[in-house]
């Protein structure tokens, strides 16, 4: 009997201590996850309620700051931009920003210039910062990307200088011809002399007028609004035929071979404006007695029938330096021969730009005193089916209009 009690007492005081072990188990795991909770409920409490909501939906870098300078939100962009690093606001200037407005409550912005990360060029990123208490404790940050604005604005400011030095010679020449021929109207062979220069200008004039006019245009329009299949011989007979009274002046030969079954999708009137601008730049700078040819094939890259139009001289030929220029706005390799040939240099410019737009691109093979060779690559329109109905639907193979596959490098032209 002792011994059944004394096992009934060691059971007794081991299921005891088993209590107390796991009573004290419990309360610990329940003072951790109230201290989880209380840490949580402050972390969610330090932003306002919804501002989060709010900066995750603005299209500026947005940055918060506490009472220590420690970013409690940042948005990806504002990483992406190298606001923040580490935890800290990277930007000096921004930093001092936001401590003045923490001290006096006010609101601040300021334009800088920020190194762009990841490059060795010496780039930099216009940006617009602006700072503004949020709530007792927070700061607000803002900051708008300028970069691709201020280029926009330096691209217009440049082409509205360019415009203004493109008319002002013709208009300058026309004014000082006024003059002339009012104070040689006793001298009838002068009058008709300056009257002559006067037409020159004037139509030198017109035609800037009329090139801004078709950049704007290739610039501003949607060409697939008004897409339908062109016949590439049509756009090669209207080439032709728009520069055969300046080729037979200069007794320059036009060979333009056939290209039977050859379309391609887009607006006519760009298209014929794109290949015509090519074969006049073609007679314009070649010497007399040469011949400009005009090509057209298929070709297929990526899986993918495109069209290739080549318009090749035996002109002077572009220096390799100007090759990768010769599209911009108003750059001319020779200024003088090209105001001698009345040349705008917007030709090619609009060329580009119809190229592009019609989902294909114009690449130039050049070489000094050999001549040139302009490729216009377009892809293929879809062929008639045999109901005589145009097939535009994607279920054919044919590249739907406004798509170009990667293409190889283009191929040197003799």
């Amino acid at each position: 009997m002792d011994i059944n009690a004394a096992v009934a007492a060691a059971s007794a005081i081991a299921g005891l201590c088993t209590g107390v072990v796991a009573a004290l188990s419990i309360r610990w795991s329940e003072r951790e996850q109230a201290g989880l909770t209380r840490s949580s409920l402050h972390t969610e409490a330090v932003l306002p309620p919804g501002v989060d909501t709010v900066l995750s939906v603005l299209r500026s870098s947005a940055v918060v700051l506490d009472e220590a300078d420690t970013v409690v939100k940042a948005s990806s962009a504002a990483y992406a931009l190298g606001l923040v690093r580490g935890g800290r606001l990277a930007v000096d200037r921004m930093l001092q920003m936001a401590r003045e407005t923490r001290r006096d409550g006010e609101i601040r912005q300021i334009e800088l210039d920020l190194p762009r990360r990841g490059s060795g060029r010496g780039e930099a990123l216009a940006v617009s910062a602006r700072v503004a208490p949020l709530g007792s404790r927070l700061v607000l940050l803002l900051v708008e990307d300028l970069t691709e604005a201020r280029r926009i604005e330096a691209v217009r400011r440049d082409f509205v200088a360019n415009v203004s030095h493109e008319l002002k010679t013709p208009v300058g020449a026309l004014s000082l011809l006024s003059e002339a021929v009012m104070d040689a109207s006793d001298d009838p062979e002068a009058v008709i002399r300056f009257a002559g220069r006067m037409q020159v200008e004037s139509t030198r004039l017109t035609n800037l007028v009329q090139e801004l006019i078709d950049l704007s245009r290739v610039q501003n329009d949607h060409p697939m609004q008004d897409a339908e299949p062109v016949a590439v011989d049509d756009l090669v007979n209207e080439a032709v035929d728009r520069c055969r009274s300046q080729a037979n002046t200069k007794q320059i030969t036009m060979a333009s071979g056939p290209a039977p079954g050859l379309r391609v999708f887009g607006n006519r009137g760009q298209l014929a404006a794109a290949l015509g601008n090519l074969v006049e730049n073609a007679v314009n700078y070649s010497p007399s007695r040469t011949r400009v040819g005009i090509a057209g094939r298929r070709i297929t890259a990526g899986g993918v029938n495109l069209v290739e139009i080549s318009v090749t001289d035996q002109g002077i030929g572009i220096p390799e330096r100007d090759r990768e220029r010769i599209f911009e706005r108003f750059y001319r390799v020779d200024p003088a021969r090209s105001r001698a040939t009345g040349g705008t240099g917007l030709g090619l410019s609009i060329v580009k730009h119809v190229a592009a737009s019609h989902g294909g691109e114009v690449t130039v093979w050049s070489a000094e005193g050999q001549g040139s060779t302009f490729t216009l690559r377009l892809p293929e329109a879809a062929h008639p089916r045999r109901d005589g109905r145009d097939s535009k639907a994607p279920d054919r193979q044919d590249p739907l209009p406004g798509t170009l596959p990667s293409l190889p490098a283009p191929e040197v032209l003799p």
